[in-house]
């Protein structure tokens, strides 16, 4: 399903973009609010179930308690009187649903930035070679790799699938080409032949596991060794990998360091998605009474995850679009907290804010900031 989003849905919104303004930088920018706007609703409903339960929950769990205690000896009525109360305040499992239906789409885009064109896109073959007198036993099975989208000019892009017709099971001595191919069955070199300069997109082989069990020529063909494990990589490099946007050097760079330099392209980026994520969380808090533990959470999260992000091998691209998520993701946050509450939510929170102010909570704790909503007479 990711693939087929992928395919049919980011990509020709990504070449319509950079048909309009030719700059990949600008491309993901626009995909990720497109798609972003797209899912609010879905979103929305996921923060808004969230703020309420914010507030709900501490009411809910003692009339939960309640009721369980008072029809401890009549299930049946207990079940009845717990279903009042999640019809009364809502499910705490109601944000969920929205959230699910839309990781596909996240989880697409997300695809879709890590491959090509944005990043060198590698086709994995993992091949175990037998002696000859055993290979004779065993029955071979084509071996077809997932299939990638690659970009062979700015706005054409193919599927491309690498098959090893006999499987990924050599004997000692066999020799077996792979072939990258489209779906419809021509093969990724004819499909370069035709377009100019597509030589420079041609694949690269290396052995990248048991180097003395197989090797690769320069044409796909793969020669069994010895006995043994090994794995074969061919890599097309992505055609915007190297292409730069503001101060990214390349949109491909993966990596924190590069040969004991700092790359300060991903550093940045890197601490805007974590400046980002912390000042989505502090929104998200906005005229909620305040919770200490959730505070200490909202301060080490956002660090543990930039700190994370420094080490794990992401392109530049993917950083970009995590950035402009957060942003689009601190104001969504924000336009909802301006809305008005229910009701009941609005008594609750509106007693939570007075008892906190009573027990002396932090400075200001208690008073309404000036975008959130009055209570309703």
């Amino acid at each position: 399903m990711i693939g087929y989003i992928s395919d049919n849905l980011l990509l020709p919104i990504l070449d319509f973009f950079y048909g309009l303004v030719p700059s990949y930088g600008l491309a993901i920018i626009a995909l990720t609010v497109v798609i972003r706007l797209a899912l609010f609703p879905l979103s929305a409903g996921s923060i808004r179930s969230a703020r309420r339960m914010r507030i709900a929950q501490p009411v809910m769990q003692q009339r939960q308690a309640e009721i369980k205690s008072k029809y401890a000896s009549d299930p049946k009525r207990q079940q009845e009187e717990l279903g009042k109360l999640m019809n009364e305040f809502g499910s705490p499992l109601a944000g969920c649903l929205p959230l699910l239906v839309q990781m596909p789409i996240l989880f697409a885009l997300f695809a879709t930035l890590r491959g090509s064109p944005f990043a060198d896109v590698p086709y994995t073959f993992n091949l175990k070679v037998l002696p000859a007198d055993q290979i004779a036993a065993v029955e071979p099975k084509p071996f077809n790799s997932p299939s990638h989208s690659i970009f062979v000019t700015a706005t054409n892009h193919v599927p491309v699938i690498g098959t090893l017709e006999k499987g990924t099971k050599l004997g000692v001595g066999d020799k077996e080409a792979v072939k990258l191919h489209t779906k419809t069955g021509d093969s990724f070199a004819s499909v370069l032949s035709s377009v100019e300069g597509g030589e420079a997109y041609a694949p690269s082989w290396s052995v990248t596991k048991g180097e003395g069990v197989v090797s690769v020529a320069s044409d796909g063909t793969i020669t069994a060794l010895a006995p043994g494990d090994a794995t074969v990589e061919a890599k097309v490099q992505g055609l915007a990998a190297r292409s730069g946007f503001l101060f990214i050097k390349a949109l491909g760079q993966v990596g924190f360091m590069t040969d004991g330099a700092v790359n300060w392209d991903i550093a940045i980026l890197v601490a805007a998605f974590g400046a980002s994520l912390f000042a989505s969380q502090i929104l998200s808090g906005m005229g909620m009474p305040a919770n200490p533990q959730q505070s200490t959470a909202n301060k080490i999260t956002p660090v543990m995850i930039t700190a994370m992000f420094l080490f794990f091998p992401l392109p530049a691209g993917v950083l970009l679009y995590m950035v402009v998520a957060n942003i689009f993701q601190g104001i969504q946050t924000f336009l909802l907290t301006r809305e008005a509450l229910p009701e009941n939510l609005q008594a609750i929170l509106d007693k939570q804010m007075v008892q906190q102010a009573t027990a002396g909570g932090p400075a200001g704790g208690g008073e309404r900031l000036p975008f959130e909503p009055k209570a309703k007479k």
